[in-house]
């Protein structure tokens, strides 16, 4: 068995253009941010929200539950994850990043990714889903969902917006049967030199044309491994989508979240 620490790093700003005080909006009356600790918090040996908001953070220490304080400047989750762990006042071989608006992330999932470290060349882990045969291909070409291709090794080769690959001299309508796609989702891993490495880089130009970053550690040579899940992630991206996560979480449960 693995003798690996890891700290899960729940990234939790306040501000959204599509969703103000997203963390503390309530699902289903609990607050979304409280659903994703308790999610995540007994498959680690430690889990902290990484925010920005003092209101944040007190909601968070009301449920038990560890919270740091972090700029409200920064561009991305992964950079607000290593101030983060810089200030966690423990040390750890691997950080997981869990998105702070995925309150039915699966435990099963973030074993999955953490079983990619058991390979030595792992540097980042993420976590892919294969589409099914019967896709509709309007799912597939969602350019909000980004595909992957992986090599035999089950490194990734690259992520995208546009389906990839392409299959030449067939109608799109049949393409999901004659290869298996994959949607990439947004989990990540990170051994922690090599987080402390990939926030230090540049924007790269495959980043800046899918607007993906992931790319930028691919094209700096960081090397990606994927784990599959067959289980769908429902984020919550906007109001609407909170309202079909109640009406989801009511239809099956509260196992569910």
């Amino acid at each position: 068995m693995s003798n690996k620490r890891y700290i899960a790093i729940i990234p939790a700003r306040y501000a959204s253009t599509r969703f103000p005080a997203k963390p503390l909006a309530l699902l289903c009356g609990k607050p979304i941010i409280q659903r994703v600790y308790e999610r995540v918090r007994p498959c680690f040996d430690e889990t902290v929200v990484a925010t920005d908001n003092e209101e944040i953070m007190r909601l968070v220490q009301s449920f038990g539950g560890k919270a740091i304080m972090t700029s409200p400047n920064h561009k991305s989750g992964t950079d607000r994850c290593w101030e983060a762990y810089q200030k966690c006042g423990a040390r750890y071989d691997v950080v997981v990043n869990v998105q702070g608006d995925e309150p039915f992330i699966q435990a099963s999932q973030l074993e999955a990714v953490k079983t990619c470290f058991d390979d030595a060349d792992t540097q980042i882990a993420t976590l892919v889903m294969p589409f099914t045969p019967d896709t509709d291909f309007a799912l597939i070409e969602n350019p909000n969902s980004p595909k992957v291709v992986v090599d035999k090794k089950g490194f990734a080769m690259y992520f995208s917006r546009s389906v990839i690959p392409f299959i030449r001299g067939r109608e799109q309508s049949v393409w999901s049967s004659q290869h298996v796609f994959y949607k990439h989702i947004g989990l990540y891993a990170y051994k922690v030199d090599v987080l402390k490495e990939i926030t230090k880089l540049p924007q790269s130009e495959l980043e800046l044309a899918e607007s993906l970053e992931q790319l930028r550690w691919l094209e700096n040579g960081y090397k990606i491994k994927v784990q599959q899940t067959r289980q769908e992630t429902i984020g919550i991206d906007t109001p609407e989508d909170l309202h079909k996560a109640e009406i989801f979480l009511k239809t099956h449960g509260e196992e569910h979240c």
